[in-house]
């Protein structure tokens, strides 16, 4: 462009691509989920300079413009860690919990973070949280996948334990405080009146395999945990939320390599298959933006 030439005021749809190097495919799946600013005239999408600008720099501190690693961080998820694996993404992960994940995200140690933390107020899912913690970050929240999530139980004791309220007296295992399995399970032992007498294993089990091998080694009678992860080791499963599990993505980290190569699998057969033949998830929702940062 001659450096007379003002700059346009819009862009569009072509020169928003080239910009985030990113297929055009991908920003009309943005502007029609409402995560990108744009307008629509006369039925051609244009993209307003000073909106995208604002929209790409705009409320970062300083430790956020610093190059994030690329690192996966949060709740455990045996999909999403088997799709990071086969995407050739080369992403890592460092799985400790939602809570810790936020704390990582926020700390511009991980480039996304993975939760499922319910909020029986609202009754929702990681929204509330999310909105309240970021609200001035440039990050966005996509759904990953519907999951079942419920009680894990022995099948010799898949009779007698139906419920949280039948929990009273078991032997249950401790998932870390910073989980999202950790704090439903809290929840559902408050409403049902047994949170003192729940007696919780001294050992922690930070991921979803590991509250599952706890039950099927005869160290607990029960764990709060997934219908896919019951379904692996031949355990008895009892339902309790059906939970919805987002992805909270740095957004300039959404359009770098690693994120954009775990993407384009999860849109693929493969990844869709997988998550039939684990059982207890709902993928149809991949991808769908949930809450878009400053």
């Amino acid at each position: 462009m001659d450096a007379a030439t003002p700059h346009p005021s819009f862009l569009t749809t072509r020169e928003v691509a080239d910009l985030l190097r990113v297929k055009e495919r991908k920003i009309y799946e943005m502007a029609a989920a409402g995560a990108i600013p744009c307008r629509r005239v006369t039925g051609k999408l244009l993209f307003p300079k000073a909106e995208l600008d604002a929209w790409l720099e705009g409320g970062r501190s300083q430790a956020a413009v610093e190059a994030r690693p690329a690192i996966l961080a949060g709740s455990h998820d045996p999909l999403l860690d088997w799709a990071i694996r086969e995407s050739g993404s080369e992403i890592a992960t460092f799985f400790d919990g939602s809570l810790d994940g936020l704390d990582r995200l926020a700390a511009a140690g991980a480039m996304a973070t993975g939760l499922h933390v319910y909020d029986p107020d609202a009754d929702d899912w990681n929204l509330p949280l999310v909105r309240a913690r970021f609200a001035d970050e440039p990050v966005v929240l996509i759904e990953w996948a519907r999951r079942q999530q419920g009680l894990i139980v022995g099948p010799d004791l898949a009779a007698s334990i139906r419920s949280a309220a039948d929990l009273a007296d078991r032997h249950v295992v401790r998932r870390q405080d910073s989980a999202g399995a950790a704090i439903l399970l809290n929840h559902l032992l408050s409403a049902a009146g047994v949170t003192d007498s729940v007696r919780f294993t001294d050992d922690i089990a930070r991921t979803e395999a590991d509250a599952a091998a706890a039950v099927a080694d005869g160290h607990a009678d029960a764990a709060p945990g997934l219908d896919a992860l019951a379904r692996q080791y031949g355990l008895a499963f009892v339902p309790t939320k059906m939970e919805r599990f987002d992805l909270l993505i740095d957004r300039k980290s959404w359009f770098e390599q690693p994120f954009q190569a775990l993407d384009r699998f999860c849109r693929g057969d493969a990844f869709v298959a997988k998550a039939t033949a684990l059982g207890g998830y709902d993928v149809s929702g991949y991808g769908r933006v949930r809450w878009n940062g400053a």
